[in-house]
């Protein structure tokens, strides 16, 4: 393929407690890098989904809650079962037996200022990390101040600091249909829904480098993600 000459804008809708979110991130830097080995740009924007908004950052274990809404602990241990192996196939580790489930409301505020400090990307990674390699609460201001401080973010959680722009940005993720993510959006018309396959997203990079003025498109899932219930394929 010749050299590409287009910059590519690519909103990418997660959550932090999101497995096929930290895979398909994974997966799309991969992409990316690629992408601009041939000479293309990509702008990416972080966009929140909460996929409890409702859960309590109490420490409840994320097996136990899972096993109390997905019909026991059986059906729990093969949903992540299923995406700790892929996981490991793209070089990710990930301890359910130490996650915590947790309300993303805030940890979407961390990624929301950090970003303003050209640090957005870090702080979802971090977070990743922290929920799930370290076993963190990632619903807990305590821990968000001191991943904050690693980071050299300037957060203040505990006042309302990012809290209108992520409640808009929620607000504009279910208008436009967002019903599981990862879901990534390309220059706010094509929509590819799942952690799909590095080729399948670079194969879009360069897609949509070539194509403008389509009308706006959402899709159901087609790779693996995590729904609005918090229910993760197996």
């Amino acid at each position: 393929m010749s050299p590409l000459q287009s910059d590519v804008k690519v909103e990418i809708y997660s959550d932090v407690v999101c497995p096929w979110c930290y895979i398909g991130h994974t997966r799309f830097a991969r992409a990316v890098e690629r992408y601009r080995a041939k000479g293309g740009e990509v702008e990416v924007e972080l966009r929140p989904f909460q996929l409890a908004p409702d859960a309590e950052s109490n420490g409840e274990p994320t097996l136990e809650w899972a096993a109390a809404k997905f019909g026991g602990a059986e059906r729990a241990a093969q949903m992540f079962g299923r995406v700790s192996g892929v996981a490991a196939e793209d070089g990710l580790a990930l301890d359910f037996d130490h996650a915590i489930q947790a309300n993303t409301f805030d940890a979407h505020r961390l990624i929301r200022l950090a970003g303003e400090q050209g640090k957005g990307e870090e702080a979802l990674y971090a977070l990743f990390r922290a929920h799930f390699t370290d076993g963190l609460d990632v619903g807990s201001r305590e821990v968000l101040a001191k991943l904050a401080a690693e980071l050299e973010v300037e957060a203040d959680l505990e006042g309302e600091d990012g809290a209108a722009a992520v409640r808009e940005e929620l607000a504009q993720a279910r208008a436009l249909g967002v019903s599981s993510v990862p879901l990534f959006l390309f220059e706010g018309q094509f929509a590819v829904s799942g952690a799909q396959p590095e080729d399948t997203l670079l194969a879009a990079l360069e897609e949509v480098a070539e194509r403008t003025g389509q009308a706006v498109k959402t899709v159901k899932a087609a790779g693996d993600a995590c729904d609005d219930e918090g229910y993760c394929a197996v």
